[in-house]
C-alpha cells in the first residue's frame, strides 16, 4: 500500500536517528537544561534573527497549543481562531478543557481576514455588557492552515497591526511551518514571522523529527514561569535532550528547510500529475497538502492501493480527500500513485 495519509506517517530523518544513537549514553541533565537544547536554541534564534528570543521545546502540537494559549490568557479570556482552525476542530476541546473559550471567525480557505478580526474586536469593546462576556485575549492562526493555504506578508502584517492596536498577542501554529516557508508561492520568511507574531512554534513532528515542537517568544516575553506551566500540562520531557538533539540536527546545515523543500517538490510533482488526470481540486494549495474531489466509487477502488485522508462530503456521491507529501516521500511513490489513478480513471 502507498500512503499519502499525512506528513507524520514516517519515523525520523536518518541524521536525527544517527545523532540520537551517537549521544545515547551521554549523561546529561534533564528538562531541557542540556547543552544540545542550548545549541538548538541558539541556532533557532539565528534563523529567526531574534538573538534574545525565549525558546522552549515541547513534546507535541496539541500540548503546545494548549500550553501556550493557557499560559498567555487570563482566566476570563478566550482565543480567536478560524472556525476550521486546529484548536477549533481537531484538538478534542483541549483549549476549552483549560477553561478558555475558542471564539471562532469565518474561514476563507482556512484563513481569517483582518477586517473580520477588527470587526470582532471592535464589536466586543463597544458592547456595554462586555464585562459579562468572554474577553478576546489573543488571536490564533496556523501557517500553513489546515487547508494547506498560506498567509501573505501583507496579511500577516495587517493581522499583527490589529493585534498590536488592541494589545492582544498574535500566536502562530507552525506545525507544518517548514512546508510553508519552502512553498514556491510564499513571500513569508521566518524572520518576518518572528517580527509579526508574539509567539509561534516551529513544528518538528511533521517535518522530519520523531516528535517535538519549538516554541518561540521572539521578544523575550514568555509568560512568567512558563516552564512550570509546561510541566503542569504534561508537556515537559524529563529527557529534554531528545528534543534538543533533534532540533539541533534540524537546524544544522539547513536540514529543516532542505527536508521541507523536498516535500514541496514532491507535492508539485503530485499536483502536476493530478492536473493531467483531470482531477477536480477542492482548492488551490501551494504546500504539501493537496485536496481533490473524487466519485465515491472511484475512491473505494483507490483505497485498495493507497491510504489517504477523508476531508469532507460535498454531496452524497463524492468525497474530498487529502493527499499529503512529506520530507520522506519518494518520487517513485508519487509516480506509482499517479499510474494507479490513471488506470482507475480509464476503467
Amino acid at each position: 500500500m502507498l500512503s499519502f495519509e499525512s506528513d507524520y506517517v514516517e519515523g525520523a530523518h536518518e541524521l536525527i536517528l544517527k545523532r540520537l544513537t551517537e549521544t545515547n549514553l551521554e549523561q546529561l541533565s534533564g528538562y531541557g537544561t542540556d547543552p544540545y537544547c542550548a545549541q538548538a536554541k541558539e541556532k533557532i534564534r539565528e534563523a529567526c534573527e531574534c538573538p534574545h528570543a525565549d525558546i522552549y521545546f515541547l513534546a507535541g502540537g496539541t500540548q503546545t497549543n494548549q500550553t501556550v494559549i493557557d499560559g498567555m490568557l487570563a482566566s476570563y479570556e478566550g482565543v480567536i481562531a478560524a472556525e476550521t482552525g486546529h484548536v477549533s476542530v481537531h484538538e478534542a476541546g483541549a483549549i476549552e478543557y483549560t477553561g478558555h473559550k475558542v471564539i471562532t471567525l469565518p474561514q476563507h480557505e482556512g484563513k481569517i481576514r483582518a477586517d473580520e478580526l477588527e470587526f470582532c474586536l471592535r464589536t466586543f469593546w463597544e458592547d456595554e455588557s462586555h464585562e459579562h462576556m468572554v474577553f478576546p485575549g489573543m488571536v490564533y492562526i496556523s501557517h500553513p492552515t489546515e487547508y494547506g493555504t498560506l498567509y501573505t506578508r501583507a496579511e500577516l502584517e495587517h493581522l499583527s497591526a490589529i493585534c498590536e492596536a488592541h494589545q492582544i498577542p498574535l500566536y502562530l501554529d507552525g506545525a507544518r511551518l517548514g512546508y510553508g516557508l519552502m512553498s514556491r508561492q510564499t513571500d513569508v520568511t521566518l524572520p518576518l514571522i518572528a517580527d509579526c507574531c508574539d509567539a509561534f512554534y516551529i513544528g518538528g513532528t511533521k517535518v522530519g523529527a520523531l516528535c517535538g515542537e519549538a516554541v518561540v517568544f521572539p521578544r523575550r516575553h514568555a509568560p512568567k514561569h512558563f516552564l512550570t506551566t509546561i510541566k503542569q500540562h504534561g508537556a515537559l520531557l524529563a529527557k529534554g535532550r531528545l528534543l534538543g538533539i533533534q532540533f539541533d540536527t534540524l537546524f544544522t546545515d539547513g536540514l529543516y528547510l532542505k527536508l521541507s523543500h523536498h516535500a514541496i517538490e514532491m507535492a508539485e510533482l503530485l499536483k502536476k500529475g493530478l492536473q493531467e488526470c483531470g482531477c477536480t481540486f477542492y482548492l488551490a494549495s501551494p504546500t504539501n497538502q493537496q485536496f481533490i474531489t473524487l466519485p465515491d466509487e472511484m475512491l473505494d477502488r483507490l483505497r485498495k492501493h493507497v491510504v489517504c485522508s477523508f476531508w469532507e462530503k460535498p454531496d452524497d456521491d463524492h468525497t474530498v480527500i487529502r493527499l499529503a507529501t512529506s520530507w520522506a516521500t519518494k518520487e517513485a511513490d508519487v509516480l506509482q500513485f499517479l499510474k494507479i489513478l490513471k488506470e482507475l480513471i480509464r476503467c
